[in-house]
């Protein structure tokens, strides 16, 4: 049997029939903004780890498929959301079942978008609820009733993160040992940000870009590695100034920036995440925050949607 791929526990399903591309590439990009300021650019591409469970879908979500060992998962998501469509194609890929409690009960009588459509091809259960319900879904009282007869599920939280998805991006981190000074991912649930930190080696720093506004991430990825590594794990921070308004949404500006990143690179730019990353660090270099002589990784955590697969409105469950 072959070996599991690092940082998944040897237990379930086996994940290494998925043949994730371990370790991602980690590329150099010649940008002038960066290098007239002394600064080394690079790019961690966790875009290319699978087709199916890009970047940090598989880092944090593997970990709970092996620990489940062949349980059915329950997780929740907007009606776009990236972390539904993964988990459902990783019950498809290795056989187990899947449910997916959506966000919003207007959605029940519609026709699926291509993302939820995508999820029911691959064997997931969809659930509609309520604004209100899905707000409260981790109140244990409101969380036992959606879990009424899929009582032999486990529960994943909206986008992956809880202890397990932590400590499977540590793995991360220690791809990029001695690799940069400062590592650069976006955030949503914090949970790659709360691994990659306690990966790296001491003198790196972790620098979280969060696409969200309301300034709590910071107590989130805390209460993540407390959870995770029984306490603070690593050196990061957080760079809050770079969400364009909040979960999924965009800007012009921002639209223009990353069209004129992929004509200088030719790498197609995902809007919603990498987009906002690669703007923050952009701004951050030209106001010389970081030192001459520093290299800086950004971590790629996923690909542009298909045609017609993006949200024609704003979806905060991405």
């Amino acid at each position: 049997m072959p070996a599991t791929p690092p940082g998944v526990p040897d237990r379930g399903p086996d994940l290494s029939g998925l043949r994730p591309a371990l370790p991602s590439p980690l590329r150099p990009v010649d940008d002038e903004r960066f290098a007239r300021r002394g600064v080394t650019l690079l790019l961690k591409r966790d875009d290319l780890i699978h087709p199916d469970l890009p970047g940090n879908k598989w880092r944090k979500l593997a970990p709970n498929i092996a620990a489940a060992a062949g349980r059915p998962l329950l997780t929740f998501g907007g009606a776009y959301s990236n972390h539904l469509r993964a988990t459902a194609a990783a019950g498809r890929l290795l056989g187990f079942g899947t449910v997916g409690i959506v966000r919003g009960d207007e959605l029940a009588g519609r026709p699926l978008n291509p993302s939820l459509a995508r999820c029911a091809a691959d064997g997931m259960r969809l659930r509609f609820v309520d604004r209100g319900t899905y707000r409260t879904k981790d109140e244990p009282g409101v969380l036992a009733e959606l879990l009424r007869g899929h009582e032999d599920c486990v529960v994943v939280p909206e986008g992956g993160s809880n202890a397990p998805a932590a400590r499977g991006c540590t793995e991360l981190g220690r791809e990029l040992r001695g690799a940069a000074d400062v590592v650069a991912v976006a955030c949503g649930t914090g949970g790659t940000l709360a691994g990659l930190a306690a990966g790296l080696a001491p003198g790196q720093q972790a620098l979280g870009v969060p696409v969200l506004r309301g300034g709590f991430l910071g107590d989130t990825v805390r209460a993540l590695q407390h959870e995770a590594f029984g306490g603070p794990a690593g050196d990061w921070r957080l760079e809050e100034r770079f969400h364009f308004g909040g979960y999924a949404r965009t800007t012009p500006a921002l639209h223009a920036f990353a069209d004129a990143f992929e004509d200088r690179h030719g790498l197609p730019v995902e809007r919603l995440y990498v987009a906002k990353l690669l703007y923050a660090l952009t701004a951050l270099a030209e106001e010389g925050a970081f030192p001459a002589g520093t290299t800086v990784a950004a971590v790629v955590t996923g690909r542009p949607e298909p045609a017609g697969d993006a949200p024609a409105q704003p979806d905060s469950s991405r």
